[in-house]
């Protein structure tokens, strides 16, 4: 049986079987000719265009999103350019099935869906030999990095090796949404064990058969991981993905300065967050600094959310403990603030003193029922990061709406089971005066006669842009001063289409021009800030623009002589 493995495959079926060379029937009859080809695919000749809509005509005849998935999926491992393409072309319509809330389902069903290898899986067996595990990886030229350790995945929590599809569907974004080149692109699993029960016990689980590493072993682990990236892949941009919240802020603030990188979760949701918020002002003519926040959530999001807002409203001249005063925290136990024994570390933050209680209108202990909060504190602005749907029930909508005119809800949790309530319930409760985003995409919604466009507060519309910024800067690490610039750059971009139909953010059809916008904004404060390039304006926008990939086939012989 061993000649089986002793097969010399032909160039031409190695380009037919390599996902970054294919072409599948867009080969011509003389490259056909030219590679020994000719036979083995039928005799039609099709454009790249004709290929998307032949696809796109393919995934949308199946009725369910996982299906769908799967065949995306199967494309991108067979014909990556046409992948790219269709994605590039059908952003709007796709992304909810390549991101969220259909990846979610992936993950469940990971091991049950895996067809071919893709990216890095790194566990405890490997202790000791990260760094030849990456060298193994065939693309040495390495920008880009998506690391997970599948603790806390969207808001399903531990799904173990199954965590993969979010580094690969983040990456699928990065280069359709910011035109960076998937050979530039790693996807990471550290998969490091699992404490799902009913993931140990599925006889078809593909992932390490362990319980979860935790303290000292675990540091380690990912101590010898960002010391093989930065030995192996140097200079390349690290984004750390759906880590549980405390592991979260640790890395973060133990990493940032030794290499290039950001949690999305902590900074990537800040800043589409804040974006959203400085839309919905702009529209009602109303300043940040004299808003207040109520923040449901004090995890990952909800402190991220806060630590941005904080510099935000610090830049527009209040002090530490004003911008401290406008931002209330609530987690399952209440209110967040310093009279409180139970609270983690990361909370301690943002906790309010105890002075700030009684400064803020409130009493001690203060309310604990959420719309007794929002009467006593008056919040224009709530947000939702809980994960748990129904928390903005109708009487806290109605608590909102009795006070501001205008109110801004954005239950942020996804997938879309996990809102803390529907586009509809918003607008039901507030007599249609709410402005309304949500973290998962939802359909239009009528009510009272009118048709609300709901505005996706994504994820997507910023890490593209920081991390193209970063690439094209070279910056030495990233700073939270991109990441506000990043959401007034995506402030400034929603306020450009004027015309949409949607006032809080643009379309995901608009991706690619919003994620240069940003791109640029990132990549001037590096330089202003002496960590990067020191490239003129007009010189970063070229940069910028040279350097983006647009997915469609090269000359007739790039790449099939290699």
């Amino acid at each position: 049986m061993n000649h089986i493995f002793n097969r010399r495959w032909s160039r031409g079926e190695q380009v037919l079987r390599d996902p970054a060379l294919n072409r599948d029937l867009a080969f011509t009859l003389e490259q056909r000719r030219q590679l020994g080809i000719e036979g083995e695919l039928p005799s039609a000749v099709l454009t790249i265009e004709q290929q998307a809509a032949m696809e796109l005509e393919h995934i949308l005849s199946k009725s369910d999103p996982l299906e769908q998935y799967i065949g995306l999926v199967a494309l991108l491992d067979r014909n990556e350019t046409l992948f790219y393409r269709l994605l590039v072309e059908n952003l709007e319509r796709l992304t909810p099935i390549i991101y969220t809330p259909t990846v979610g389902l992936a993950c469940q069903q990971y091991s049950h869906i895996y067809r071919r290898p893709r990216g890095l899986f790194l566990c405890p067996n490997d202790r000791g030999q990260i760094a030849q595990r990456l060298r193994n990886f065939r693309r040495r030229d390495i920008r880009l990095i998506v690391v997970t350790d599948n603790e806390r995945i969207l808001g399903l929590g531990d799904q173990g090796a199954g965590g993969m599809a979010i580094p690969i569907g983040k990456l699928a974004l990065y280069c359709a949404g910011a035109g960076i080149h998937p050979s530039f692109c790693l996807p990471v699993s550290l998969d490091v064990g699992t404490d799902n029960r009913a993931l140990l016990d599925d006889p078809f689980y593909l992932g390490y058969h362990g319980p979860r590493l935790r303290g000292a072993e675990y540091d380690a682990f990912l101590e010898e991981f960002v010391q093989a990236v930065r030995k192996v892949l140097p200079g390349a941009l690290l984004q750390w993905e759906d880590f549980k919240k405390a592991n979260a802020f640790r890395l973060l603030a133990r990493y940032a300065g030794r290499l290039p990188s950001f949690n999305d979760d902590i900074q990537g949701t800040a800043a589409v967050a804040l974006a959203g918020i400085l839309s919905g002002l702009r529209r009602l003519g109303q300043p940040l600094r004299k808003q207040r926040f109520l923040l449901a959530g004090s995890g990952a999001a909800g402190v991220g959310i806060g630590r941005l807002l904080r510099i935000a409203l610090m830049v527009e001249g209040l002090s530490q403990e004003e911008a401290r005063r406008t931002m209330f925290f609530v987690d399952s136990a209440g209110l967040v603030h310093q009279g409180r024994a139970d609270l983690e570390e990361h909370k301690r933050e943002v906790a309010l003193r105890t002075a700030d209680l009684a400064a803020c209108g409130l009493s001690d202990p203060p309310p604990r029922v959420l719309e007794k909060l929002i009467l006593a504190v008056r919040p224009r602005v709530l947000i939702g990061t809980t994960g748990q749907p129904g928390d903005f029930t109708p009487e806290v909508i109605r608590a909102m709406a009795s006070c501001s005119d205008r109110p801004l809800l954005f239950p942020l949790s996804n997938p879309t089971s996990k809102a803390e309530c529907t586009p509809l319930e918003a607008l039901q409760y507030s007599d249609g005066r709410a402005l309304v985003a949500t973290g998962s995409p939802f359909e239009p919604v009528t009510f009272n006669g009118q048709t609300y466009v709901i505005g996706q507060c994504n994820n997507v519309f910023v890490f593209p842009g920081v991390g193209l910024g970063v690439i094209i800067s070279e910056a030495s690490r990233v700073t939270d001063s991109m990441f506000l610039a990043a959401a007034r750059a995506l402030a400034e971009f929603t306020a450009s289409k004027a015309a949409s139909e949607c006032p809080l953010y643009p379309s995901l059809r608009d991706l690619r021009a919003a994620s240069l916008h940003v791109a640029f904004k990132v990549a001037r404060v590096a330089r202003d800030e002496g960590i990067g390039r020191t490239l003129d304006d007009d010189t970063l926008q070229s940069a910028i623009r040279d350097f983006c990939w647009f997915p469609e086939y090269g000359s007739d012989h790039e790449g099939f002589n290699d």
